[in-house]
């Protein structure tokens, strides 16, 4: 019976979410298409999807692990510069999306190679420890990305750490250039590829929880002590965990880089780590659909309230108290069970009329 229930809830936990992102994508490809949809809006389609990814791989740091991570832009940006530089090096005959998938994975990989550099010595601290450590760590990338100077001519990549000349390009281009980040990025991003970058997080991290190597995850998160007295390997879990995390970080921040023309470091700073934190609490810790619905309405609202100019970003912090208020307040909590428990006798007494008529 147990078993049963468990299947069905991640059946349902499925259904949530790849139905709202192909509902979503019926809707909104279509009038992409046909220009039904201004630019301010389609601008958004994009980074709207790469935050989506990112909140569902930090979700599952800090929602299904239960350790607090504030680094995770950095993995981001080693995905955005990793995947801007694989397309400058395939300037050839391949089309767009051949070369946007191959900057997804190597950003992807980049990302991962760093989260186990990182994970192994820091993956054993837990709670502001871990916190505080992943925050430097992100801070770090963030300033090594701002002293990089990578170039390419005929004979290959060029690296340097002192400025643009000193490169000694023969007749190349800069691909980053320091502090001002990369300029003249070939944009070929496009809305169809984050969709399909969506549905790839969730099977990823959907299937992860739901395995042996998921319970052995939340086991972790919700007796540290008790998983370890039966045999779990802590760091083993931990740090698998959270390479799958940097990982699926880094393919966003790919999809992320190639959407802009010119892209810097100082994007993916502290910030940004506190602000994909805040989709996931307000979505819900280990709650994908909520972290899908929280990240997009809440990346949209700064754009919305655009024409307020300066009250903007004053209304969107007390939206965001409210809704923190709101979610964490049990009488809230009360009032919507009771307003789904009002619509759930509805239905059921809609479908026994139909059962008596029958």
């Amino acid at each position: 019976m147990n078993k049963t229930k468990k299947l069905s809830k991640f059946t349902l936990t499925n259904i949530k979410c790849y139905g709202m992102i192909i509902v979503a994508f019926a809707i909104l490809y279509p009038m992409l298409k046909m220009n039904m949809i201004n630019n301010k809006i389609s601008g958004l389609l994009i980074p709207i999807c790469a935050y989506i990814v990112m909140a569902i791989s930090l979700n599952l740091t800090v929602g299904f692990l239960g350790e607090l991570s504030l680094g995770h832009a950095g993995f981001m940006s080693v995905g955005a510069f990793s995947g801007v530089i694989t397309v400058a090096c395939m300037q050839g005959g391949a089309p767009a999306p051949v070369k946007l998938l191959a900057a997804i994975i190597i950003g992807g990989i980049m990302a991962g190679i760093l989260g186990l550099i990182i994970g192994i010595p820091v993956i054993r601290l837990k709670g502001d420890y871990l916190a505080i450590v992943t925050l430097a760590f992100g801070e770090i990338i963030k300033n090594i990305i701002n002293c990089l100077y990578i170039g390419i001519d005929g004979s290959g990549l060029h690296f340097s750490m002192k400025s643009a000349e000193a490169l000694n390009l023969a007749d190349g281009k800069i691909i980053l250039n320091g502090p001002q980040g990369a300029v003249g990025v070939n944009k070929i991003a496009t809305f169809f590829a984050g969709v399909l970058l969506i549905i790839f997080a969730l099977f990823v991290v959907l299937n992860l929880v739901n395995s042996k190597t998921g319970r052995a995850v939340t086991a972790i998160r919700d007796n540290r002590i008790a998983a370890e007295s039966v045999g779990i390997n802590i760091t083993k879990y931990k740090l698998t965990a959270f390479i799958i995390s940097a990982v699926i970080a880094g393919m966003a921040g790919a999809l992320y880089g190639l959407n802009f023309s010119t892209i810097a470091a100082k994007k993916f700073d502290f910030n940004t780590s506190i602000l994909i934190l805040v989709f996931v609490v307000l979505g819900g810790m280990g709650n994908i659909p909520g972290t899908i619905i929280a990240t997009t309405l809440l990346y949209m609202l700064p754009e919305m309230l655009r024409q307020f100019s300066d009250y903007r970003m004053l209304i969107y912090a007390i939206v965001l108290i409210l809704v923190m208020l709101a979610t964490n307040s049990p009488r809230a909590k009360v009032i919507v069970s009771k307003i789904v428990g009002i619509f759930k006798k509805d239905s059921d007494s809609d479908g026994e009329g139909e059962v008596s008529n029958g």
